[in-house]
Parts: structure tokens; C-alpha cells; sequence
């Protein structure tokens, strides 16, 4: 059956290596339409949770901008799990002071965006920080970039794109995939902060880790399918007969992840009655270049960085130098 997001001209065959045809949020919308939530529904934890609305009171941008240029107390054993799991959860990132300004701020740009009722189980945003001075403070942020150099052992770290992220009340899983498949970047070093803007209850749909930086490898064969779920399922059953460790735990509040490009990952649906808010900012080693054929999986990359082509370095001003800060 296929998939009723897909855009006509990318439905017309068979073929990944070929130009996304719509929007972003159109790519979400087909993207998120290839997970199976088959399993998920037999769950027994699938009734509604009730969650605060809230989880602290909003600071101003003036108040926490020390905080976003400070530096991050990153020891090196979190630096040795990142570069053996593919991942790692650090505590008291960012101040929930911090979280519930960008939280209220996301809020009213994706309102602004999409409307108050868009009927989306999934809203999105990108590049939100060419127009906000709230969303350039975070995804700009020399603290956050700091980390992502850090992890991925590199003197300087670019920006891809920022990803604001809202998995609605009802909506269900994100599928299985690496990120290798989505940035049409040639370099391995490329690593996502995941930022959520609240706590995440198991409730209301984590991201989940299978653990290990080769993980890949059982499933870089798996033939990825546009039309249907096939690819998350085989993924899913895959990990399950080589007894693959998933870590699928609650993020605490000013809890962030960051995940390696080669990282395998998936989200649970959201069953409780609030937004579940993120904001996902995406870095890679200065000096990188594009891939010689991106795919539709990378949707508009071209919007990303502008005027860049396939081979060439990108080095646009969509994709400024996040680490080390100018002087």
C-alpha cells in the first residue's frame, strides 16, 4: 500500500536517489507514515496520561544568555559512551528556565506557521533561526556546539539545520533509522543534539537508542522501501534476533541527548495529552562536503544550504561556524 504522504513525482517508481517534491512538513508526514505502530498498539501502557502543563516558569533571553555561551562540564567518560554506544544522555544541559522560554517560543512559531488546528499528528519547523532571536540564541548556541565538538573529537563544528519538532497527543511511533541516511553529508563526523522542552515520560515517546556506534551494520543491507513500513519492521526484527539493547529511558528535564550520524534510533508514540516539544540541532566537522547523489530521504536539503552542490564544501551562511564562537 502506499504511502498516502508521498508526493506524486517521488511515487512514480521505485528509485531513493531522486529530489524530495515537497516541503518539509510534507517530508514528516511521509516519513512518519513508514513506521509500523502495529506492535506498538498491543502495548498495555497504551492508555492517555495526564501530564503538567508546565514544568517551570519561562526566563527571559537576556537572563539565560550566559548560560548558552558557557561552557559544559563534559567529563571523559561521557565522551568514551558517545564514541562506543553512538550516543549520549548528559544531565543539566540547559536550565528548565531556558527549556520553557523555547518551549512557549516554538509554540507560538509553529501556531504562526501552521495554524492553531493544523490537523497534524506531527508539526515541524526548520531554519527557524534565520527570524527568531530566541530560536538563534539556542541552535547558535556555543555551549551546545562545544559538546558536539567534543564528542566527535573535531577543532570546529558547523551548523546543518535546526529541526523544531512536536510530536502531537495520539501520534505514534517515529520509525527505526540512522541519520547517515538522512544528511546528505559526506563525513562521518556529524552528530544531533536532541533537546527536549519538557521532561519525556516512556509515556510520551522518547528517542531510543539501539546501543552501539556499529549497530549499522546488521541492517546497512536492508533495502529501504518509500511506498510502505517494511524498512521499520525489518529493522525492528533484525535487533530483536541479535538481542540488540535498546535504551528507551525517560529524559529528565534539562536532560539532552547527542547522537552520532551512525547512531540507530526510534521514538515511542506519544500517549499522554500534551505536545511532546523538541528542538533537534544538527552539527558537522567544518570542511565537509555533500554527498556526490543525496536522496529524497534528505527532503529539501537544498533549503539547508543554499546555493551549495552535490561535491562541493559547504560552507553556505546557513551553515556558520557554531564552534569556536567568532571573536
Amino acid at each position: 500500500m502506499t504511502n498516502k504522504s508521498l508526493p506524486k513525482l517521488n511515487a512514480q517508481d521505485e528509485v531513493i536517489a531522486q529530489e524530495w517534491q515537497g516541503d518539509n512538513q510534507q517530508w514528516w508526514n511521509w516519513y512518519m507514515g513508514s513506521a509500523d505502530n502495529a506492535a506498538a498498539a498491543d502495548e498495555p501502557s497504551a492508555e492517555v496520561v495526564q501530564m503538567p502543563v508546565a514544568d517551570g516558569e519561562a526566563g527571559t533571553l537576556a537572563a539565560i544568555e550566559g548560560e548558552l555561551k558557557g561552557t559544559y562540564a563534559l567529563d571523559k567518560e561521557a565522551i568514551a559512551r558517545f564514541r562506543r554506544d553512538g550516543y549520549v544522555k548528559l544531565q543539566q544541559v540547559l536550565s528548565p528556565a531556558a527549556l520553557a522560554l523555547l518551549r512557549t517560543e516554538m509554540e507560538r512559531c509553529l501556531v504562526a506557521d501552521l495554524g492553531a488546528n493544523p490537523g497534524l499528528e506531527f508539526r515541524s519547523g526548520e531554519m527557524m533561526w534565520l527570524s527568531n532571536e530566541i530560536f538563534r540564541a539556542f541552535v547558535l548556541s556555543p555551549r551546545l556546539a562545544e559538546i558536539a565538538a567534543a564528542l566527535l573529537g573535531v577543532p570546529s563544528v558547523r551548523l546543518y539545520h535546526d529541526n523544531a519538532l512536536a510530536k502531537e497527543p495520539g501520534c505514534g511511533r517515529t520509525p527505526w533509522h540512522y541519520d547517515k541516511d538522512h544528511f546528505p553529508i559526506a563525513s562521518p563526523d556529524i552528530c544531533t543534539a536532541w533537546i527536549p522542552l519538557q521532561s519525556i515520560p516512556r509515556s510520551m515517546g522518547p528517542l531510543a537508542f539501539a546501543v552501539g556506534m556499529d549497530i549499522h551494520e546488521l541492517v546497512e543491507s536492508v533495502p529501504f522501501s518509500k511506498f510502505d513500513t517494511s524498512y521499520d519492521q525489518a529493522i525492528a526484527e533484525i535487533f530483536k534476533a541479535h538481542d540488540v539493547l535498546v535504551d528507551d529511558g525517560p529524559f529528565a528535564l534539562g536532560e539532552i541527548s547527542f547522537h552520532h550520524a551512525y547512531s540507530f534510533h526510534t521514538a515511542g508514540p506519544n500517549r499522554t495529552d500534551e505536545s511532546r516539544m523538541v528542538l533537534a540541532t544538527t552539527y558537522f566537522a567544518d570542511g565537509a562536503q555533500v554527498v556526490p547523489q543525496p536522496t529524497m530521504i534528505s527532503g529539501d536539503w537544498r533549503k539547508f544550504m543554499p546555493g551549495v552542490e552535490a561535491g562541493e564544501t559547504i560552507a553556505s551562511d546557513y551553515n556558520p561556524v557554531c564552534f569556536p564562537p567568532a571573536d
